[in-house]
């Protein structure tokens, strides 16, 4: 007999039987999987705004002023720090998620205008949510354009009924398989991609500390501001199993990235791409490395 096979009967003898499923995640994980490492996953409390926000992009309410900031955001694939200051923070109430982005920026780039042009080939900052069924991918770039795509696994397509639904016709403009950027054939499957998608209510805001697409002065950067409302967030877990708005401790998981143009002169091993949670690969597709998000109804 395989000495591997011995060695694995003999430990399930000692201990019993061994759960191998993923009871979030819904699948078997796979050697080697996530790339990166559960224990070095951030969390982050995000608290209830008691206060209005004005979704302009200046992150000047005194509720912004005193939510906790993300640490700084580190090479996406190697965790080594990065030359430029890039943090974000979450807030929320009964109606909206709030994200805010702060960015150091010396010289402030963008050239695309048209909304869901290719963002991530300017400079831009990006965020992605995860449910159970599906994803949420954002991108803007300093001219306030933004890029979105809603990602649903095929299992759930079918198993929870997203192919019984008009907008989620696979036929449809704009909607195609993916598998993934750097990390090809995740455990779960592929997903559909639905680049037709839309996330109603959305609002967005970007302000600039400088002067855009002007390499002859120096510029501090750019803040990000988005509100997201919870009602719309139902497609990404359909059967319903996810509160909206957020109780008291529940978790989500969200991924908070910048993509750069330019990278750090060597020898920084610059990838030019940083997050809040590095993922070891380059790849932002990898929900299992995204962010602990944990929602406290204790007010700012």
């Amino acid at each position: 007999m395989n000495m591997m096979i011995m060695n694995v009967l003999l430990l399930m003898a000692l201990v019993g039987p061994v759960l191998l499923i993923n009871p979030v995640l819904n699948y078997d994980p796979q050697p080697d999987f996530p790339p990166c490492s559960d224990m070095e996953i951030p969390h982050y409390t995000a608290f209830r705004t008691q206060s209005s926000i004005k979704i302009d992009g200046k992150l000047d309410e005194p509720v912004w002023l005193k939510a906790p900031r993300s640490t700084y955001f580190r090479d996406l694939i190697s965790g080594a720090n990065t030359v430029h200051e890039t943090q974000a923070a979450v807030l929320w109430d009964d109606d909206f998620l709030y994200v805010g982005y702060w960015i150091e920026e010396p010289d402030l780039q963008a050239t695309l205008r048209e909304r869901d042009a290719p963002i991530y080939t300017n400079n831009d900052v990006e965020l992605f949510i995860a449910g159970d069924d599906a994803y949420y991918e954002f991108e803007i770039n300093a001219f306030g354009t933004i890029y979105e795509v809603l990602f649903v696994w095929e299992s759930s397509y079918y198993d929870k009924g997203y192919h019984q639904m008009k907008q989620f016709d696979r036929e449809q403009p704009g909607v195609k398989t993916f598998n993934g950027v750097g990390f090809k054939n995740h455990p779960r499957g592929k997903r559909i991609g639905f680049w037709n998608w839309d996330f109603e209510g959305l609002q967005h805001g970007v302000y600039l500390d400088g002067s855009i697409n002007n390499s002859t002065d120096r510029d501090r950067g750019w803040m990000v501001e988005l509100a997201l409302p919870w009602k719309q967030m139902q497609v990404l877990n359909i059967n319903g199993s996810t509160n909206l708005p957020p109780e008291d401790q529940d978790v989500w998981r969200m991924d908070f990235s910048r993509f750069n143009q330019y990278k750090e002169a060597p020898p920084a091993n610059d990838s030019g791409g940083w997050a809040w949670s590095p993922h070891g690969v380059w790849d932002s597709h990898v929900p299992e490395c995204f962010t602990y998000i944990h929602f406290s109804k204790k007010g700012l």
